[in-house]
């Protein structure tokens, strides 16, 4: 038996002849197109920080309901509350001096009403001229008080705005009183009602919380 014999069971397998062109489906190149690139990534693009913007109408010291800085300027509310206090020391110094002039005039009149002559009626008279001494060094202090306010405007804190309110309170019952003194009470009343407003102002409230370095 020979392994060249082409019906050989025991041969090797014969060749097989190379596929003819066009045999089979060759490998096709990948379609254009086909697989998207990556794109680059997404830089998310920070977003500008934007100023609130100030309510209509507001306040150019309040602006968001706080000012860091307070105003640079004292507000003219509050100037005017200034000048406002030194005519109500100006007022008082007024009075005092009035008070002092009757002082001074005293002595004369009890003398030509006869009053030294009954001791009752002179002690009622020494009380009258004691209520006047205590009402002349009451003007005097608040004046004195009004001066004081005055200077502190410009360096006071808070403490002067309030003390400001005190004094024009004080300063309509001091008013009241000088009422039958040619209308002078009624200017006081209504420059103490004046203080008291523009004090009160928010605009007044910033300048004297505003910070101090």
């Amino acid at each position: 038996m020979s392994f060249g014999e082409p019906n050989n069971p025991y041969g090797p397998p014969p060749q097989q002849p190379p596929a003819a062109p066009g045999y089979g489906h060759p490998q096709q190149p990948p379609a254009p197109g086909y697989g998207v690139p990556q794109a680059p990534p997404y830089q998310q693009q920070p977003y500008p920080q934007q100023a609130y913007p100030q309510h209509p109408g507001g306040d150019p010291y309040f602006q968001g309901g706080h000012h860091p800085g307070g105003p640079a300027q004292m507000p003219r509310p509050t100037r005017v509350a200034q000048v406002l206090v030194g005519v109500i020391a100006l007022a008082h110094l007024i009075v005092a001096g009035s008070y002092v002039w009757v002082l001074s005039r005293w002595d004369e009149e009890m003398l030509k009403a006869g009053v030294t002559d009954d001791p009752d009626v002179e002690r009622y008279a020494d009380l009258g001229k004691g209520i006047v001494v205590f009402m002349a060094g009451l003007a005097t202090v608040f004046a004195i008080l009004g001066v004081v306010l005055l200077l502190q405007y410009a360096k006071g804190g808070n403490a002067v705005r309030v003390c400001s309110i005190v004094y024009g309170s004080f300063a309509i019952v001091t008013g009241i009183f000088m009422l039958s003194a040619w209308g002078l009470g009624l200017v006081l009343i209504a420059v103490s009602i004046l203080v008291i407003v523009f004090c009160a102002k928010r605009e007044s409230a910033g300048w004297f919380r505003r910070p101090r370095h």
